[in-house]
């Protein structure tokens, strides 16, 4: 269906919010409080704009084979403007940066999580890590902390020792 024809379904009907739109407006040096007709317009035109290239974006698409739209399809649409082929250019470098950023985040994360599995499923040379922690206690001292540190059956909360400092 031609774009001018889909547009005339939603006359009258705004596509953006009046907040977003009349805070663009003032952004760009209008009132803060903009005429709802100026608001209505830049709405229509906004969206006949994103309407046409959509439009394009999807004729490129039927003509190469495709039913989903790439940014390729995008870049295909605007190549007659600079500024915005140089926007969607733009994006899609950023989008490949972001991509091979979690790309890497993961594999470090994977690679932990390996390590990590490696070292738990190791067997420990002197028995479980209890035994572990006990060879490296000096004697007296921290024998009687990790008693006093264990409540006893029978003991209350309030009766326990505290480790010292």
């Amino acid at each position: 269906m031609e774009p001018r024809a889909r547009a005339g379904k939603n006359v009258g009907k705004e596509t953006f919010n009046r907040k977003e739109v009349s805070s663009l407006l003032y952004a760009y040096g209008d009132v803060e409080d903009p005429l709802p007709d100026t608001m209505r317009v830049l709405d229509e035109i906004v969206t006949e704009f994103l309407d046409g290239i959509c439009f394009e974006a999807s004729r490129h698409a039927q003509v190469a084979g495709r039913q989903k739209l790439k940014f390729d399809d995008f870049e295909f649409a605007l190549r007659r403007n600079p500024q915005y082929l140089g926007r969607v250019r733009s994006m899609i470098e950023k989008r490949q940066e972001i991509k091979e950023a979690r790309q890497g985040f993961n594999e470090d994360e994977t690679a932990v999580a390996k390590d990590a599995a490696k070292d738990a499923a190791a067997p420990t040379t002197s028995g479980t890590a209890r035994d572990d922690a006990l060879d490296d206690l000096d004697e007296d001292e921290d024998l009687e902390y990790l008693n006093s540190a264990v409540p006893t059956k029978g003991t209350s909360s309030k009766k326990r020792k505290k480790a010292p400092k």
